[in-house]
């Protein structure tokens, strides 16, 4: 692995921000699920679900980030065949995963806006649940045929991917056989899964605007703008610049390496780090919840 090609002169300062990213994720996660643990009256189910996008923040994070700081500083570069499959299958499994739960808490917020009577009735534990094992089962079904054919592609030597994790389209390129299979099925994938969820969250999204709309109180109109415009725009940083470095990397767009290569990075660093902040912090039942805990 190369890291950043063309900016292997900047790592050290490159290091810095992607360190204090994953320090981040790895604090505002972990006393997410600690805080929804520890009370009682979070065990609902938009919280089951912000549990579950904590766990997959966490693990996508964990798997790029601790190796891409090691090349940044101490220019551990050799990674094993086996690592480098492993370590693509949870990056591109996981994103996945929560591509899948931003459509269920997207689903979450419309019945709780829209039809909050009826909340509990229809998120029940046993719902949440089977969406929650969907979301994985879809992953495992999309990325377990991409990593096989992969691991039987001959690969060509030197073996050098240019890129700071084992990124699919980045491995494929070191194939000496024909991989038009795997380039086809990986584009296939991500334009299914990237254009098919974001359309249901636009979607949910519309039909809470419009519910918002016939509100009668301006402030309560203006609290739910804001607070459907901070998930619209960590889910824009999700799914943009993962399709665009995506499509740039297959079809050889004439775009730096460094700018490919942070695109890819970026929608694996932050959104993890500002989940937290955007969908807990700014809620008011995780701050409450955080005052009865500093309470105690």
């Amino acid at each position: 692995l190369t890291g950043i090609p063309g900016l292997q002169h900047l790592h050290h300062w490159i290091s810095i921000p992607f360190c204090i990213m994953y320090l981040i994720t790895l604090a505002g996660n972990s006393i997410l699920l600690c805080l929804i643990k520890a009370d009682h009256s979070l065990h609902l189910p938009m919280f089951f679900f912000l549990s579950m996008l904590a766990v997959i923040d966490l693990v996508m994070s964990t798997s790029i980030t601790p190796k891409m700081l090691s090349i940044f500083w101490f220019h551990s570069t050799a990674i094993s065949l086996d690592a480098c499959l492993t370590q693509m299958y949870f990056v591109h499994a996981f994103s996945v995963m929560e591509s899948g739960l931003l459509v269920a808490m997207a689903f979450d917020r419309y019945v709780a806006i829209c039809n909050p009577l009826r909340y509990l009735s229809i998120l029940t534990s046993p719902v949440v649940a089977a969406i929650g094992l969907a979301t994985l089962f879809r992953a495992v079904v999309f990325m377990s045929p991409l990593t096989f054919q992969i691991r039987r592609l001959p690969l060509c030597s030197p073996a050098v991917v240019d890129h700071s994790y084992c990124e699919h389209m980045a491995v494929l390129k070191l194939a000496c056989g024909d991989a038009a299979f795997s380039n086809t099925y990986s584009l296939s994938v991500s334009t299914y899964v990237g254009s098919f969820d974001s359309l249901l969250i636009a979607l949910s999204y519309l039909l809470i605007l419009r519910a918002v709309l016939s509100l009668s109180s301006p402030q309560a109109r203006k609290k739910a703008f804001s607070t459907c415009g901070s998930h619209l725009c960590v889910m824009a940083l999700f799914y943009i610049p993962g399709l665009l470095s995506m499509y740039m990397e297959s079809y050889h767009q004439e775009l730096s390496p460094h700018i490919q290569v942070l695109l890819a990075n970026i929608y694996l660093l932050i959104p993890p780090a500002f989940n937290p902040l955007i969908y807990g912090i700014r809620t008011k039942q995780i701050r409450d919840g955080a005052r009865r805990a500093i309470s105690r």
